[in-house]
């Protein structure tokens, strides 16, 4: 993998999870003013998650547990898409 494919995929990881941060906190401030259960509120608020769970790897010496969630929803697509426009237009 060449230093441009390297730099790409730091640069597309980074938008990505800078965006889903952007658009969760966005989400929750959104939320806040909401009625629950409203139309509105299931658009902005509720996401789909995407990983895996608890996977616990016992080695005798020592225990390890991973797992990884995403918490996606329509404002975090929308933070996605702000973060790529306000990186590219900072270069």
């Amino acid at each position: 993998m060449g230093k441009l494919a390297r730099r790409r995929l730091g640069t597309v990881t980074l938008i990505f999870f800078l965006g889903i941060l952007v658009g969760s906190v966005f989400s929750q401030a959104v939320g806040l003013f909401l009625p629950e259960g409203s139309t509105a509120h299931q658009l902005f608020v509720q996401y789909l998650s995407f990983g895996f769970g608890p996977a616990h790897l016992n080695l005798i010496i020592f225990d390890v547990t991973l797992g990884f969630h995403i918490h996606v929803n329509l404002l975090s697509v929308i933070g996605i898409f702000l973060v790529a426009q306000v990186l590219r237009w900072y270069r």
